[in-house]
């Protein structure tokens, strides 16, 4: 087949998230475009150590300010065509290419699962003092391969192909990889003082 260009991967990993929303009734919540899909190079090539990670663009319940050790706080805001991002989801190249297959879906099923049922900018947060993945991150990772096998019984076709293959072998076949690169958003302190 003929390659017009590098792959795109953002675009690639886009389509393959909105596919999941659209296909599995756990994450029909998620507006894609609100979620800015980027990668960022892992530090080391060890197969090992984080694959992909979602920052989320509110504090809890949505909230655009918190206050923390006394300070109030806001978090720098991203737009990208003139919509706001309400979440950045990142995947650390090469590594999270480099992984099986059904590992690589486990990992996008196990951040998207992060996103808030209400969709405003907060992670999900489940019950207990292990908010973000329970009291077991293996159980909680164990859930995401039963959504990922309950999808892929949905026979999702072509959108998945570029994932059976490795960083290496997309890279020989593209003419390389790219993507969008967002800086991760700071905390910004917040200005309390009353105007007159």
């Amino acid at each position: 087949m003929f390659q017009t260009g590098p792959l795109d991967f953002s675009l690639a990993m886009l389509r393959v998230c909105e596919d999941i929303c659209a296909r599995h009734g756990q994450f029909q919540h998620i507006d894609m475009s609100q979620v800015a899909v980027t990668f960022a190079q892992a530090r080391s090539h060890v197969m090992h150590g984080l694959q992909a990670k979602l920052t989320p663009m509110r504090f809890e319940n949505g909230d655009i300010t918190a206050r923390r050790d006394g300070q109030m706080w806001t978090v720098q805001r991203l737009f990208m065509e003139q919509r706001e991002m309400l979440y950045i989801l990142t995947f650390y190249l090469p590594r999270f290419l480099n992984q099986p297959f059904k590992e690589k879906l486990v990992t996008v099923v196990h951040e998207l699962f992060h996103i808030s049922a209400r969709f405003d900018g907060d992670i999900r947060r489940l019950p207990g003092h292990y908010h973000v993945h329970s009291h077991s991150q293996k159980e909680y990772d164990d859930q995401m391969a039963v959504y990922v096998d309950e999808y892929l019984r949905t026979k999702p076709g072509p959108v998945l192909d570029f994932l059976k293959d490795n960083f290496q072998s997309l890279r020989d076949t593209h003419g390389g990889v790219v993507g969008l690169q967002v800086p991760i958003p700071k905390l910004i302190p917040c200005d309390e003082r009353k105007s007159a």
